[in-house]
């Protein structure tokens, strides 16, 4: 009997967690690299230097975002994929699309960078962790329907999973949104969601302790 090379493709979990992690750490150092010491031409003494240092301190603002959003879906990435018992060739293409947003990152963190004061830059940011929540959504919601999730897996955390993204979503459109008023009030709000999400203890990991 013929087998069909859809039906074979994309089965291991564990390559596309270890390509997720490249991708991951490449879009993570890039943004490092888009930020540049000050000139030495223009510094000829400490005031000089310390002057060019608080002028970076907006960049310096963006690149923590950026590297709190790619932390905070690394680890719901990771998440998922713990949980995932096999993989099937579409849902390897939906997190496949999910870290061409990653690597979007970069790009739109530096247009942000240069021009924190326009809305469309703002809103091109938000897009872009717009486009991972999606993505990680939807992977999550095929990978549960095609029932791809590991046996044991508590009931809750399904649920849990998916609605931690949502919510995360709704403060990041809320935080966008702010744009409308200011949009260094919108950045800042959204490093603060970032930071929440980054401290707070998981829900979903007590919940499997619990169930262990």
């Amino acid at each position: 009997m013929n087998t069909s090379y859809n039906r074979i493709a994309g089965q291991s979990v564990e390559r596309l967690a270890a390509l997720s992690d490249g991708v991951f750490a490449v879009a993570m150092t890039l943004l490092l690299l888009e930020l540049h010491a000050p000139a030495r031409e223009s510094v000829h003494s400490e005031r000089d230097l310390l002057h060019a240092l608080l002028a970076l301190a907006p960049q310096l603002l963006v690149y923590l975002m950026s590297f709190l959003t790619l932390g905070i879906f690394w680890v719901g990435q990771q998440t998922q994929l713990n949980h995932i018992e096999r993989s099937n060739r579409n849902l390897t293409w939906l997190h496949l699309a999910f870290l061409f947003a990653v690597t979007l990152m970069p790009f739109s963190t530096r247009l942000l960078a240069e021009f924190a004061e326009f809305r469309a830059a703002l809103l091109a940011y938000w897009f872009n962790i717009l486009l991972l929540g999606v993505l990680l959504y939807f992977s999550w919601g095929y990978a549960t329907r095609s029932q791809l999730l590991q046996g044991d897996l508590p009931a809750e955390v399904p649920a849990a999973i998916c609605r931690r993204i949502l919510i995360g979503q709704s403060l990041y459109a809320f935080g966008a949104l702010l744009c409308l008023w200011n949009t260094r009030a919108s950045i800042a709000f959204i490093v603060l969601v970032q930071l929440f999400y980054a401290i707070s203890p998981s829900r979903i990991s007590r919940d499997t302790r619990r169930e262990a």
